[in-house]
């Protein structure tokens, strides 16, 4: 079953301990944290404080999305603070096998993340040392934007080369998915789908949940 990960960059920061206790209520299965630096994309959110007042707030797996340039430097902290998994960008660092070592013996799940202009090619060389791909369906940088629907046939491709390389790999798909477009994505291969303005938007938040999962 396609697991949901609301990404809290669409939640009320003013009151962020509130607003993630009720995704478990809600039946989310991953809260998705979306740091950037204002360098490796243009906006800023938030660091290691916020990934641990959220930890304190949430039981449920802690999904961190570095958008930052030179992840390197800052992966022990996002671990100490609670990450559970740990996504970066290749196009920002020159230390991609030693980032990925590093999270391996820190005993968390590793992920690589790629922008829509980004082919699948120029991560291949990674997926079998890898738990999860996490495929941007928009550009990353900022909530709310219009779902690419090329990203579908990159999602195909991406699940190919999981049934050739590693079997265990989890496919996310991050960027304007929403009720009307998640089952393309599922169709497509994803094991896991960020859902930030749907959610954090939805008048019954639960009930869009279940909708995202099909249940509705």
């Amino acid at each position: 079953m396609l697991k949901i990960a609301p990404s809290i960059l669409a939640a009320d920061f003013g009151k962020m301990a509130e607003e993630v206790a009720s995704l478990e209520k809600c039946g989310a299965d991953i809260i998705h944290c979306d740091v950037m630096d204002g360098v490796f994309v243009p906006n800023i959110t938030f660091g290691m404080p916020m990934i641990k007042a959220v930890r304190k707030a949430s039981g449920l797996p802690l999904d961190v999305h570095l958008m930052i340039i030179n992840p390197e430097k800052y992966i022990d902290e996002f671990i100490d603070a609670g990450a559970d998994c740990i996504s970066f960008h290749v196009a920002a660092t020159q230390k991609t096998d030693d980032i990925l070592n590093n999270i391996k013996k820190r005993g968390i799940k590793s992920g690589i993340a790629i922008n829509p202009d980004i082919p699948l090619e120029s991560v291949k060389r990674y997926i079998e040392k890898i738990d999860m791909l996490l495929i941007m369906s928009v550009y990353a940088g900022f909530g709310g934007q219009k779902f690419i629907f090329e990203s579908i046939k990159k999602i195909e491709n991406a699940a190919e080369l999981k049934k050739k390389y590693n079997k265990n790999l989890l496919i996310e798909v991050d960027g304007g998915i929403n009720t009307q477009n998640v089952w393309d994505v599922a169709a497509a291969g994803a094991d896991i789908a960020v859902a930030g303005s749907c959610v954090f938007g939805a008048a019954d938040r639960e009930a869009c949940i279940a909708t995202l999962k099909g249940r509705q």
